[in-house]
């Protein structure tokens, strides 16, 4: 929301104000203060946008499935594509009420799924394709234990044979260096990291995906000029920061 005020915006979401409540600007007030987290926060959603502008440039038919959709807003603001989104009920409810599924110009899905009791793969089996799907998982898998990850990954194989998976994933070593102040507020609102590893990439390579790519949140941030950190300093004097969390592309093997 911030960022789309600015005279050049990263993203330029102009529907993230319409879910921003009085309850969330003052949620909002809690992380002002953490520059190099709120800089990256802006930096992320920018290179998944880029990558499925690029993706629906090559097919503007592209089915996009994103799980843990939040306020997300892609469908409304890229051209192109068949949208799905899932969450939980609660926050489906009030993301219709907030932006109407009729108000979109694409072909837009939402529905509603409580994680701890109901099946990814079932709620998914009304669209099941065989044709190539991408698959959003922003802001998720850091939440998710292994187990947890493992099955997610197996049920969107069972229902997208052929998919690219778009997701963020932090290292041990970066939690442990860059995200502790910012883990303690989402600790004091009810949520908590719960995988990380030193190798998080390594858990999809071993679960059925090959490795695309992986851009460098902290890098874009730079580039993007959310982040004030010169280039040279980035590269050779904090590599973690630098390669410990990024956006990744994996697809099925």
């Amino acid at each position: 929301m911030l960022d789309a005020e600015q005279a050049n915006p990263v993203c330029g979401d102009v529907y993230a104000k319409m879910f921003m409540s009085g309850e969330g600007l003052e949620i909002l007030e809690q992380f002002k203060y953490l520059a190099r987290p709120n800089a990256m926060n802006v930096a992320r959603p920018r290179i998944i946008d880029d990558i499925l502008r690029q993706e629906l440039s090559a097919n503007p038919n592209m089915q996009i499935v994103h799980i843990g959709a939040g306020f997300d807003s892609r469908a409304y603001r890229m051209q192109g594509g068949t949208w799905i989104e899932l969450d939980e009920p609660e926050l489906i409810g009030y993301k219709n009420k907030c932006l109407a599924v009729d108000a979109c110009k694409n072909k837009l899905h939402r529905i509603p799924i409580s994680f701890a009791t109901e099946s990814i793969a079932e709620k998914l089996e009304p669209f099941k394709s065989d044709q190539p799907v991408i698959i959003v998982i922003e802001g998720v898998f850091m939440y998710l234990n292994e187990a947890s990850a493992k099955q997610t990954m197996h049920s969107l194989q069972a229902v997208f044979p052929r998919h690219k998976l778009i997701c963020d994933l932090m290292s041990q070593n970066f939690f442990d260096k860059y995200a502790h102040a910012i883990h303690k507020k989402f600790e004091a609102l009810g949520a908590r990291f719960t995988f990380t590893a030193s190798n998080p990439e390594q858990l999809f390579i071993n679960n059925g995906y090959r490795k695309m790519n992986t851009v460098s949140i902290a890098s874009k941030a730079v580039e993007f000029k959310t982040l004030k950190i010169p280039k040279l300093v980035l590269n050779y004097l904090m590599t973690t920061f630098r390669t410990g969390y990024s956006v990744n592309i994996f697809e099925t093997n």
